[in-house]
């Protein structure tokens, strides 16, 4: 098989909106460029859509015209490095996952623990925010309530009120095993997300932990959040006004 009929064979059998490189298709220097030309030549007659320069995705037709790849596809390449995970969706890429708002925004973020400038890809821009806590795939998802619950007054098209009611929800699904690693990694966040956490927690009727998450608190120290009051009976007792 020509390599150009073996690279139009393998894109044929990738599913719609999957982004690939020409390193997907060699790993010979020698051939980077052929791979490249042929990439480009299908791209031009519409095949495949090219995201941005060296990276490709294969289209889904619809009657509303194309459908852009996810936001993952649009990243992975930023999030995993040789098969290790190096980062993770956060931000205004999970509050809709995680049911806060019903909006879809331009803006992905992202959370490394490097980070690097801002950057465009096709009509998303890409931004980066720091984790401290070790990131693995096990604890990505309480990685993302924990950021959530951080920028609580930054989530659009949602009041914080009905934030915390989602987020105690959330926090009730949790297995102790899970509520006990989010406690760990709630000690590199700062001392407003882990009152807010006490505040919820205490709503959502999980009290093994408190202590763990009083200990750092400053107890002179408000934390001002708007409207955690109505909702977290125990807020005042946090220092949440």
């Amino acid at each position: 098989m020509k390599s150009t009929d073996h690279i139009a064979f393998t894109i044929d059998r990738l599913p719609k909106g999957h982004v690939f490189t020409y390193a997907d298709f060699t790993s010979e220097e020698n051939k980077e460029q052929a791979v490249i030309k042929a990439l480009n030549r299908m791209a031009a007659s519409g095949k495949i859509t090219k995201l941005t320069k060296g990276k490709y995705y294969k289209p889904e037709n619809t009657p509303f015209g194309d459908l852009k790849p996810n936001q993952f596809q649009v990243v992975k390449d930023l999030l995993e490095n040789d098969g290790k995970i190096i980062g993770y969706l956060t931000g205004y890429s999970v509050y809709n996952q995680l049911g806060l708002t019903t909006q879809i925004s331009n803006i992905i973020q992202i959370a490394r623990n490097d980070i690097r400038p801002t950057l465009k890809r096709e009509r998303y821009t890409i931004k980066f925010v720091k984790q401290k806590n070790n990131i693995t795939k096990e604890n990505i998802p309480l990685l993302q309530t924990l950021d959530s619950i951080r920028y609580v007054k930054k989530i659009p098209d949602s009041s914080i009120s009905s934030a915390c009611l989602r987020f105690i929800s959330i926090l009730k699904s949790y297995s102790e095993k899970d509520t006990a690693t989010l406690v760990r990694l709630t000690q590199t966040y700062p001392p407003a997300t882990r009152a807010l956490l006490g505040a919820l927690f205490d709503e959502a009727g999980i009290y093994l932990y408190k202590e763990a998450l009083q200990k750092n608190l400053n107890p002179i120290t408000n934390y001002k959040i708007l409207g955690v009051q109505s909702v977290l009976k125990t807020a005042e007792k946090w220092n949440l006004l």
